[in-house]
């Protein structure tokens, strides 16, 4: 097989950048291991910045996201029993868009079937070879005995996740991680129940970190912070919602609506990034590169924004042979990545709980919060880098 880009993994970066790779004449092919019903049934969240939803629009992909997503135009924190709101589109002109990682993903897989996109699932024994020469190559099998196959590219792009052999193709003596584990997971449950709030409510309390957000007028998402080795078999129906009337609890009397939970799982947070993002003719995007807790809603963005600069290098690449923002590549994304990193960190530590926090580091994070919810400085920059930073291009 040929083709001009190798794309492993069907998710947000992979999907995104395949279309737009589509919209500049630039031909692809997308190889993942999991199925297309995986994909598109595994349950996570998303927070779409303002580019990514505008995005969706340019690309015709839209339709379900007007329909079902809900766009909102603030956030509120809320600290010693009072709420704080971030007015978000009265301090930078943008929203948000709340709408499910994994109806994103059928989307993007729907229209870029349409296209007559080749998006090959289920493949297995994935690698890559030749990267840091000009004809990189992708081996797979398409079923567990069946014959190895070859993809020959001109550039490969690394989207298969932080588990893919993508990363691991560069080698160790190239590549630098940085990895930051946070000591709490985040208890995340879907519940059949109207919205309890209007906008996202994201919570420090004494008894630790609590979000409130939504999925549709009849499905809601909440969180709570819990132990990193937690098991989710502690957690009965009555103690979650018991736990979340008491985090969430108000000078007021402020109770989330409740209802049937229809499911309940554990996520570990953590902070990595790889770099250089690139070697050869290897790019990585997406989650193959860098990882953030969820507390600053940016992973699925950065994916986003990763794919659109290496959308545009490539296309410069294949068009007139020119490869200086494919060497810049790297450095662009990293700019913005660190930028994120560093707002979801800051996310992280202002509203989480810590175990080794002193009575005296406590009362510094809710100092903080005070300050960023009440100056019009600290809420401007919570409110920027919410809505999302802009790609930088000059490096």
């Amino acid at each position: 097989m040929r083709t001009q880009v190798g794309i492993l993994g069907a998710g947000p970066a992979g999907l995104f950048l395949s279309l737009l790779l589509a919209r500049r004449g630039v031909e692809s092919v997308i190889l993942e291991v999991r199925s297309r019903q995986a994909i598109e049934q595994t349950i996570r969240a998303g927070v779409l910045e303002q580019g990514t939803a505008d995005l969706m629009r340019e690309l015709g992909v839209h339709q379900r996201m007007e329909k079902l997503g809900e766009e909102h135009e603030g956030i509120e924190i809320r600290f010693r029993g009072r709420g704080r709101r971030i007015p978000l589109k009265e301090l930078t002109g943008k929203s948000v868009t709340l709408y499910a990682q994994h109806e994103v993903i059928k989307d993007l897989v729907a229209a870029r079937l349409q296209q007559g996109g080749e998006v090959i699932f289920s493949v297995q024994d994935v690698s890559l070879e030749g990267v840091d020469s000009d004809r990189p190559r992708i081996l797979f099998r398409r079923e567990p005995e069946g014959p190895l196959e070859v993809l020959e590219c001109d550039v490969i792009a690394g989207c298969d996740g932080f588990h893919g052999p993508s990363r691991r193709a560069i080698p160790e003596s190239v590549r630098t991680e940085y990895v930051k584990t946070y000591p709490m997971g985040w208890l995340g449950i879907l519940t059949q129940a109207p919205p309890s709030s209007r906008e996202l409510i994201y919570c420090n309390s004494d008894r630790g970190f609590a979000l409130v957000s939504t999925r549709s007028p009849e499905i809601q998402r909440m969180y709570l912070q819990v132990d990193a080795d937690d098991d989710i078999r502690n957690w009965s129906d009555d103690r979650i919602w018991e736990e979340l009337r008491l985090r969430l609890a108000t000078e007021e009397g402020w109770a989330p609506i409740e209802g049937p939970i229809l499911q309940k799982s554990i996520v570990q947070m953590r902070s990595f990034v790889c770099s250089p993002m690139q070697y050869g003719r290897l790019y990585l995007a997406g989650d193959a590169a860098h990882i953030v807790p969820p507390t600053g809603a940016k992973g699925l963005n950065l994916a986003v924004s990763d794919a659109c600069v290496l959308a545009e290098a490539i296309a410069r690449f294949e068009r007139h042979g020119t490869d200086d923002l494919l060497q810049r590549y790297s450095a662009i994304c990293l700019r913005r990545v660190w930028k994120a990193e560093r707002f979801s960190y800051f996310m992280t530590q202002m509203l989480h709980c810590f175990p080794n926090h002193s009575p005296f580091e406590r009362e510094i994070q809710l100092a903080e919060l005070d300050y960023v919810t009440s100056s019009v400085h600290g809420r401007g920059t919570i409110a920027e880098n919410y809505v999302g930073l802009p790609i930088e291009w000059d490096i």
